[in-house]
């Protein structure tokens, strides 16, 4: 399981993967071609923090859908639960949210700065931040009408990033304006677009 953070410590990201940790990171933050990467969902830009559950009794069994994919399912589920309690605004952006699952104890985490403080002091700017999230807001969007029909799971995160680009924002005019900074929770994200702890989607193709 892996977690990407951004410059805030803000959970954005939870995935699990059957290849070498490291493999499936490096390819997500070096633009090679991954479904996140590929969607526009995950700017790499935004990245400066990692954390890695190892499942290491898992190596040698995960070759096929078995009980070891269960194990997976049920960490990631949990890996993201914690990622949504531990965000400002509820949400994260996933576009595919992990099959529902018992929650389950997690392996112990290790947690590393991707970048150098001379790059948090580059990226780190609210300026370049703002207009980094809205040109990745509208790539998104464009992906959107690309496609034509889009996963419910696609138009979420475009809200959600839209959410996080409305509040950085505003942040930044509350600074300018010398007033304290507004809460996030001013904006509902399960308002917007609803529960975001299973996939309507998944429900519907399942049941109906």
């Amino acid at each position: 399981m892996y977690a990407f953070y951004d410059y805030d410590g803000e959970p954005i990201y939870v995935g699990q993967t059957k290849e070498g940790l490291g493999v499936r990171v490096n390819r997500h933050l070096t633009n090679q071609r991954t479904d996140a990467v590929a969607m526009r969902i995950l700017d790499t830009f935004e990245v400066a923090e990692i954390e890695l559950w190892p499942l290491w009794d898992l190596a040698a069994a995960i070759g096929s859908r078995s009980a070891a994919q269960v194990i997976l399912d049920a960490t990631e589920y949990t890996a993201y639960i914690l990622a949504i309690e531990g965000s400002r605004f509820r949400a994260i952006l996933n576009e595919k949210i992990p099959p529902v699952s018992e929650p389950v104890e997690m392996p112990t985490s290790y947690r590393f700065t991707l970048i150098s403080d001379e790059t948090r002091a580059d990226r780190g700017h609210p300026d370049i931040r703002i207009a980094r999230r809205a040109e990745t807001l509208s790539r998104l969007a464009a992906v959107a009408r690309e496609r034509g029909e889009v996963s419910e799971g696609l138009r979420r995160v475009l809200v959600i990033q839209a959410v996080r680009l409305a509040y950085l924002s505003a942040v930044r005019l509350a600074y300018a304006e010398g007033r304290p900074e507004p809460s996030a929770s001013a904006i509902s994200v399960e308002g917007l677009v609803g529960s975001v702890l299973w996939d309507a989607e998944e429900d519907d193709e399942q049941f109906g």
